[in-house]
């Protein structure tokens, strides 16, 4: 399963968010602890923000510092991966989140967070997919379409994944998807391109879903 997708750009800041389980504090005895755990929020769990920034924080300086050779996937910080566990039954262990997949795109990092049942590597191709689907839909893709079309992002999103399972990988019907909503708006012909995304990157070459 897939519990969150994440797009930060050079600096950190954040273009594109996108939690598919709920990060949530859940209130124990004595009433001023708690634990954290990754899960839907029901009864007396409660939706911390300041927990997803810290993780958003947390996830983004780990792949930063990464070094350029480095495997594109590694283990989830210890500050979800093992308190995620401490609420979960065996039943539901293979929800826990624990694996960062990432690929960096000029200026652009795109995330992954996932449970072990997730291929690692179809994960990557997912990322690919995703970049050339908004290269297609915005002719180069850079990163003030990032900024200023959110919209057309989620919705792209939204073609390929649903409650955190890969529904669609075909990137054809994905951008004819989307532009049946009506939500790709045009860049203005001033704006230039030539920090696309895709630019220099390979963009126009074929690449497989590798299933998992």
């Amino acid at each position: 399963m897939i519990n969150a997708f994440l797009v930060f750009n050079g600096q950190g800041q954040p273009r594109l968010t996108k939690f598919y389980t709920q990060l949530a504090r859940r209130r124990l005895n004595p009433p001023f602890s708690a634990t954290v755990s990754w899960r839907l929020t029901d009864g007396p769990d409660v939706q911390e923000t300041n927990i997803q920034q810290r993780l958003i924080s947390e996830i983004f300086t780990l792949v930063s510092n990464r070094p350029p050779g480095a495997c594109n996937f590694l283990p989830l910080p210890p500050l979800l991966a093992a308190s995620g566990t401490s609420r979960t039954s065996s039943h539901e262990e293979s929800d826990v989140p624990s694996l960062v997949t990432y690929r960096n795109y000029a200026t652009l990092y795109f995330i992954v967070i996932s449970t072990s049942t997730e291929s690692p590597l179809a994960l990557i191709d997912l990322i690919q997919v995703y970049v050339e689907a908004l290269d297609k839909l915005f002719e180069n893709v850079c990163e003030l379409d990032l900024i200023f079309n959110f919209e057309t992002l989620h919705a792209t999103l939204s073609e390929m994944i649903i409650g955190g399972v890969v529904i669609e990988t075909n990137m054809e019907r994905i951008v004819a998807g989307v532009k049946a909503q009506g939500t790709v708006a045009k860049r203005p012909v001033n704006e230039g391109r030539a920090a696309g995304i895709g630019a220099g990157l390979g963009m126009a070459g074929n690449f497989a879903w590798a299933g998992r």
